[in-house]
């Protein structure tokens, strides 16, 4: 298939570099050296700053947004009236009104938005959702959950600390991620609380996030996510009645990744360990984007879609809304 990309920063340059046997045939960004960076490391690549020229062009089949926030759900709504698949780099907008329109045209257009939860296709997730879904750890518990970096000199003064661009702070950036996660697991939540506050940073955002979240069943996820983390970190574990999986580390900055499984013996005590390992570079960002090949050719929701980051957006303003003290 053809595809555009819409935001040629450092995300879009990892979109371009996972489409495997597809086509990029055009490379757009408000920043005109950026897209014609892009294209100059591909073959009959097309360069431009309109992005909704790029996104009616009769050439392409599917379109990457991979822009700053707020532009996200324009550019999605945009491609799928014109008849495009879409990828949209989460958090898909800025908040739920942003993305309802959007859903809605997707729904009316029949076709397929995959929103960029890529952390769902990290090896050790993926694992951990293959045992989870076995029935190995038994009836699910809850989770708890920590993403965070330690930004960067001027930081502060970059398009995420922005709300008029962001939308929100770092419960909106790396939050997403965890909440996403945690649904994937554990399905709805019913209830949404938290704390937001601003610590560090000399900005008018967050760069800490305090979630606790809780399903019908009462189950729970308890999830921090942080731009005052110094030594980046991921780490999520998921607790059964039988056992427990902690999937930590992405690669790169983040350390090794890794999933350990903790095996609850008849005796208790200390639990019997396995641990796997995936020392291999970072295919998540391959693998997302084939989900979406996959459910254009099968016809179907692709896993991480807008329904997923609609739900998510709602809890983030739940909290953005009852969290700030």
């Amino acid at each position: 298939m053809n595809v555009a990309i819409i935001g040629c920063g450092l995300i879009g340059q990892k979109r371009a570099d996972a489409l495997g046997e597809h086509r990029l045939v055009a490379a757009v960004d408000r920043a005109p050296e950026k897209a014609a960076a892009l294209a100059r490391s591909r073959p009959g690549v097309r360069a431009g700053s309109r992005w909704r020229e790029a996104v009616t062009a009769p050439d392409v089949d599917i379109v990457i947004a991979a822009t700053t926030n707020d532009c996200l759900a324009a550019v999605t709504l945009a491609a799928v009236k014109a008849g495009k698949h879409v990828l949209v780099e989460k958090p898909a907008a800025r908040n739920a009104a942003e993305l309802e329109p959007v859903l809605e045209a997707a729904a009316a257009a029949g076709v397929r938005v995959k929103v960029g939860f890529n952390l769902r296709r990290h090896p050790a997730l993926r694992k951990a959702k293959e045992l989870v879904d076995e029935g190995t750890l038994g009836p699910l518990l809850f989770i708890r959950g920590r993403y965070g970096h330690g930004g960067r000199p001027g930081y502060h003064r970059e398009w995420r600390a922005r709300p008029e661009i962001a939308g929100g702070g770092e419960l909106l950036d790396q939050g997403v991620h965890l909440i996403d996660l945690s649904r994937w697991f554990l399905g709805e939540f019913n209830r949404a609380g938290g704390l937001v506050r601003t610590f560090y940073w000399p900005m008018p955002v967050e760069d800490n996030g305090f979630i606790l979240l809780q399903t019908p069943a009462g189950q729970a996820a308890w999830l921090h996510a942080s731009c005052t983390e110094w030594k980046n970190t991921f780490s999520f574990e998921i607790y059964g009645r039988d056992g427990k999986l902690h999937a930590e580390g992405l690669g790169g900055s983040y350390g090794p990744e890794r999933l350990t499984y903790y095996k609850m013996l008849p005796e208790m005590g200390p639990p019997e360990t396995t641990i796997w390992e995936y020392p291999f570079p970072d295919r998540s960002w391959q693998l997302d984007f084939q989900e979406l090949i996959d459910a254009i050719r099968e016809n179907r929701q692709p896993g991480g879609n807008l329904n997923d980051a609609l739900a998510t957006l709602n809890i983030i303003q739940k909290i953005y809304e009852d969290g700030k003290l």
